[in-house]
């Protein structure tokens, strides 16, 4: 729950960034579906958003995502939580890229470079991965 932590301007922004990386995720494969918005929900509820807040999130990342151009406007505060709030972040982004149970060239790419973006070792982000992949075949 790191939202409690940090003040509140810094918070939405924060949070704000956080989700229009998960937004980016979700439209790097040009289908944005309203399965991998539900995931971002519960991503953003799972990292300590109050539910009520969610939708005006999601409406302020989407606007920064479509006038973003690179993945590091994105990154810069991410960086610096702590590895079990990034690792859940990485979660949710590994489950918008599985939500259609496949992962293209771009979206693998696009989680190559946030790794090393978000300081998460091969070993970290090969395991989240194998164990979203295998959630999202059951």
């Amino acid at each position: 729950m790191f939202f409690k932590k940090i003040e509140k301007e810094e918070e939405n922004n924060l949070i704000v960034k956080i989700c229009a990386l998960l937004i980016h995720a979700a439209k790097i494969d040009e289908n944005y579906t309203d399965k991998e918005e539900e995931i971002i929900k519960q991503a953003l509820s799972e990292l300590g958003l109050e539910n009520e807040k969610i939708p005006k999130i999601i409406q302020d990342a989407k606007i920064l995502e479509e006038n973003s151009n690179q993945i590091l406007d994105f990154t810069k505060e991410v960086k610096n939580l702590t590895e079990q709030d990034k690792i859940k972040i990485i979660e949710a982004l590994w489950s918008i890229i599985y939500s259609n149970k496949d992962a293209d060239i771009y979206e693998t790419n696009l989680m190559r470079r946030l790794g090393g973006l978000l300081y998460i070792d091969s070993k970290t982000m090969g395991d989240i991965k194998r164990n979203v992949k295998l959630k999202s075949e059951k």
